[in-house]
């Protein structure tokens, strides 16, 4: 087995391109509408409030530790377990673990994102009048049509993580953040002129109180540990590209913030959007459980009509302005996302950057296509890879840094680039969350997701 030279590995050129890029990597279409139908559905601001103090008491701790590891070991999330494994032949297990969840969720992750890409064709061609083309654009269900979109997507990907570190993600991530809010303000400019967006500001910023429960806490913190992108191994690989100047946790708060910040911009879009779209006439709530629907209706059925209500060439505008936004927040996140196995695949096999991005690429190209016409595994590979899957890699990586590497390592580590932190109140903190909070809460998570499936298994059998 090859391994590639650390000097060879690439590297951040700026404090503020690494940031993007790890913003990039946590701003997803989850932030977009995944977050602002959970606020609507569980008590608005109250589920905001929870969900902020999940960020800071789990992602921000977990977030710290994964760049501490990728940092120390310059290496990918196999490579970095390996390095400090200690000979362990199990510890390598938890890299390897992140390597597979990434791909996996990069495989259904494309074919939405595809989506994005043909409702940006739906919104022209319904404008243009071509109504038959138009619903094929927007056919969720249509294999053919999901499978191009699908390699689109991932030729885009692909071409991005050729050009390297710093020429291709750090190039790309500081153009795309910056169009990304830019799409996002301008959005909220214009609904808010709309009938019925006040409305849905209220719904959105109202905090009710008593909707606040376990289930809630749960969904919350779920949430925010999927939003920040925290145990696939985005964050060790990133982290492996910065230098020793770099402050891990100022870098790691910035990134949390922007997570943040773009999750509660995007609610102040898309509820208000929802409100719009009932104020025309449209329905949002189903009629059976009283509830939002989905985030999928939502964004790919309800909005979409909203935009042709609006008609004209405003509405043509606004609807590919919307598309064209979730697919740059997709973008940012598969970028990361397929990183993680190219620098495992670099590191570990000694093989090219060009190479690997395209051999990685088309293999997971081949999941995605398999997806495309068979959408039904969406689910089953969220609730594996993503509902279970990132939580045990976080709480993996916990009891390996507080229990195996030893904290206090972790605590030398991060003090290249921030002196004093070994004696500051902020350390003492990070180590009690990281050895004791953050592996409770993130247990909890765990443990309660199995007991949902497992009680939703005897219900469907009749026990």
């Amino acid at each position: 087995m090859a391994n590639t030279p650390i000097d060879t590995r690439g590297t951040w050129n700026t404090k503020l391109g690494f940031i993007l890029a790890a913003a990039g990597s946590a701003v997803g279409l989850g932030n977009i509408w995944g977050f602002p139908t959970q606020v609507a559905d569980n008590g608005g601001a109250a589920f905001i409030l929870i969900y902020l103090l999940c960020c800071v008491a789990i992602g921000f701790p977990v977030m710290i530790a994964e760049l501490t590891i990728g940092r120390k070991t310059k290496k990918n999330p196999v490579g970095a377990f390996k390095a400090l494994s200690n000979g362990n032949s199990f510890v390598p297990l938890i890299g390897y673990w992140g390597v597979l969840c990434g791909v996996m969720i990069l495989s259904f992750y494309l074919v939405i994102s595809g989506w994005t890409l043909g409702y940006v064709f739906e919104e022209l061609f319904h404008y243009f009048g071509y109504s038959s083309i138009a619903s094929i654009m927007g056919d969720l269900e249509n294999g053919p049509k999901n499978t191009v979109f699908t390699l689109i997507f991932m030729v885009m990907t692909v071409a991005i993580i050729t050009g390297g570190v710093s020429k291709g993600i750090e190039r790309a991530t500081k153009m795309l953040m910056p169009v990304l809010i830019a799409i996002l303000l301008i959005l909220i400019g214009y609904v808010f002129t709309l009938d019925g967006a006040m409305e849905g500001f209220w719904v959105y910023v109202y905090p009710d109180f008593s909707t606040i429960s376990g289930s809630l806490i749960l969904s919350a913190m779920g949430q925010a540990f999927f939003s920040l992108s925290l145990g696939m191994g985005a964050l060790i690989t990133y982290g492996s590209y910065l230098n020793r100047k770099q402050n891990l946790v100022e870098s790691a708060g910035y990134v949390t913030l922007f997570d943040i910040g773009i999750a509660v911009i995007a609610g102040l879009l898309v509820i208000p959007a929802m409100y719009v779209a009932q104020a025309g006439g449209i329905e949002i709530f189903n009629p059976e459980t009283q509830k939002l629907y989905s985030s999928t209706t939502l964004v790919f059925d309800v909005l979409p009509e909203m935009f042709h209500n609006v008609g004209a060439f405003l509405g043509l505008f606004l609807g590919v302005t919307f598309f064209v936004l979730l697919g740059l927040a997709a973008l940012t996140s598969s970028i990361s996302l397929l990183e993680v196995p190219v620098s495992y695949v670099i590191d570990e096999h000694g093989i090219e950057r060009k190479k690997a991005a395209m051999l990685v690429g088309g293999l997971v190209s081949i999941l995605a296509i398999i997806i495309s016409f068979n959408l039904s595994l969406i689910d089953i590979f969220v609730f594996i890879f993503n509902e279970i899957g990132l939580p045990l890699g976080g709480l993996m990586l916990c009891l390996f840094l507080g229990y195996f590497w030893k904290s206090e390592n972790a605590v030398i580590e991060i003090e290249s680039g921030y002196p004093g932190f070994g004696t500051s109140v902020t350390s003492t903190l990070w180590v009690l969350f990281i050895k004791y909070v953050c592996p409770l809460l993130i247990g909890i998570v765990f443990v309660t997701t199995f007991m949902t499936v497992a009680q939703s298994l005897m219900e469907m059998f009749g026990f």
